[in-house]
Formats: structure tokens, sequence, C-alpha cells
């Protein structure tokens, strides 16, 4: 069974029901943590009835700095709110590690962007190196990755889509919210991922519901992928995609091939002057709710809960 391991100031807990013990380990970043494993385990069979879980604060449990990649348009839902059709190229972007925030911290959004979007996403944390070069089937998956946690790869759609420029539009502070648990894996809790079912509420109001078996590129494709050119190491995060029902999504194609014609300012004007109508962008006040969990429990990575504001 897997292990939840919570982080605060003070340093990392085992995490059981709804309490908390706290890991005898020196360890200060993630990479660490794993390379302390013992003691993770240690603490998760002792008897200790240890602190209630809702007296503590949860950093985000991936320390930066280390590397935060992400996929891009990973889930079928999500391919065809984005418009796509036919084979989907895998394709890979950086988020800065600045971005990466606590699971209760509240999002900010910049004061030039208008169309804030939520993304809810499994991320993979490393457990060892993985050199270039690297090919990961689905039976080495326990080698190179120690635990699981929720992300929501927060973007700024108007920076995203009139500069092409992912990096920037998904990197501000506080657009990777992360936590509040890291499951720390046993080997056969692998044969288990597809089972997860990822759901993202704003108010209440569910937008986000899908199992990772609607994604296109799995985990260990997805590694293989990378490693053709990027190295990882123990502590970095892999942001795995996001299912259909994020704010934005690609106009009917009719509307599509209009836009097409137009000097790119007029074809991105008309464009937001209709998503100015959508409800479901972010805005100051709103509270946003992700779970990952199997159905049968046997895998839970708790609930983040992050509210919304302005930077002014």
């Amino acid at each position: 069974m897997s292990t939840n391991v919570l982080r605060t100031a003070d340093g990392w807990w085992v995490v059981r029901d709804a309490r908390a013990v706290r890991i005898d380990t020196k360890a200060v970043t993630t990479a660490e943590l794993l390379a302390d494993r013992d003691a993770v385990r240690e603490t998760a069979l002792s008897g200790e009835t240890g602190t209630p879980v809702a007296d503590l604060v949860a950093l985000a449990p991936v320390t930066t700095p280390c590397r935060v990649v992400a996929q891009m348009v990973n889930y079928r839902s999500h391919a065809r709110d984005s418009g796509f059709t036919g084979d989907i190229p895998p394709a890979f972007f950086r988020k800065a590690s600045g971005s990466v925030s606590g699971p209760g911290e509240a999002i900010v959004r910049p004061s030039h962007v208008k169309f804030l979007d939520y993304e809810a996403e499994l991320g993979l944390v490393m457990g060892a190196p993985l050199p270039v070069g690297t090919v990961v089937e689905e039976r080495d998956l326990p080698s190179y990755v120690a635990g699981l946690v929720i992300t929501n790869d927060v973007s700024a759609r108007d920076v995203q889509l009139t500069k092409t420029q992912f990096y920037e539009s998904k990197s501000y502070p506080t657009f990777t919210p992360t936590g509040p648990y890291l499951a720390l894996l046993e080997p056969e809790d692998f044969a288990h991922l597809l089972d997860l079912r990822l759901k993202l509420n704003v108010n209440g109001d569910l937008r986000q519901d899908r199992t990772l078996a609607d994604m296109i590129v799995r985990p260990a494709q997805a590694l293989t992928l990378l490693a053709r050119f990027q190295t990882l190491d123990p502590g970095d995060l892999l942001l795995t995609g996001t299912p259909g029902g994020t704010a934005l999504k690609a106009p009917p194609k009719p509307v599509e091939k209009l836009g097409a014609l137009l000097p790119p300012a007029l074809k991105w004007k008309a464009f937001f002057k209709t998503q100015a109508k959508n409800p479901h962008y972010l805005h100051h006040g709103d509270q946003v709710t992700v779970t990952i969990a199997t159905g049968d429990g046997r895998i839970d990575l708790g609930e983040q809960r992050t509210p919304v504001t302005d930077a002014d």
C-alpha cells in the first residue's frame, strides 16, 4: 500500500487517516527524503498516534528548485475540447519551479491576466535518475517513479495564446499548486494507476472528472519520450496532462476557419471578446478543489483547496 507523506515548516510527516506522525529524518529536500525511505517506512509501521492533520499547515511536498516538466494535450477528452482530430503528437513543455506553491496557498492572478484557467493533473515525482536515452517499460516504473502528487497547471490563457508562450503563461508564482500529500508507492501499487480519478471543482461545481484510462501517452511511454532529450533527477516533477473540462475550449470549426483569415491582432480581439462571456475562468474569491484517488482508496492523494485572489 502507498504511504502518504506531508511536509510542514517543521519537517516531514507520515499521514494515517486523520493523524500524522513526524518522521525522524534530517531530510530537507524531497530528494533527500526519498533517499531516506527506511525512515519513512519505520514511521509508517510505528504505533504512535501522532498529531491531528487538521492542526498542520501543509507545504508543497515537492521542494524547489527542481525540474518541472509537463505533458501537453494528453487526455482524449482534452484533445476533443481543444479541437484536435486524428493522432496527437506527444509534446512537453517546462514550467519554472518558482511556480510551485502549497496545497492551501492562494492562486494569485497577475494584474495583466484576464483569462485564468485551471488544469488538474497527476504529478509524478522521480525517485531515481533518468539519463538521456533511457527506455522505460511498464514494469520499470517503480525503479524511476517514487510517488504521486496532485498538481494544478494554472494557465494565463491570454498570454499563452497570443504569444504562443507556454513557459511564461504557466510559470507565474503560485501557478503550480502541489500536494497536500506525496503518495510514496510500493511496486504493487503501480498496477492501479489507471484507476486513479482526477476531479476538479470550482466553488463546488464539478468541472473535470476522468480516470487515467483517458490518457493518450501513459507514464512509462512519457518518460521514454522525455528521456530522448531531457535528464530527470530524484525530486523532479512531471505533470502528466489534464482531462477535458477546462474553461478554454476551441471554437467551432467554421468560426476557427474564419478567424484564420483575420490578421492576428483582430483574430485574438474577436476570440477574447467571446471568451469574456465564458463564466468558467477563475476570478478573485473562487475556490478550486482537486482530488485524485482510486475508487477503493488504495491510493488517495488527499484534497487540494486553493482560493483565487488578484495580485492587486
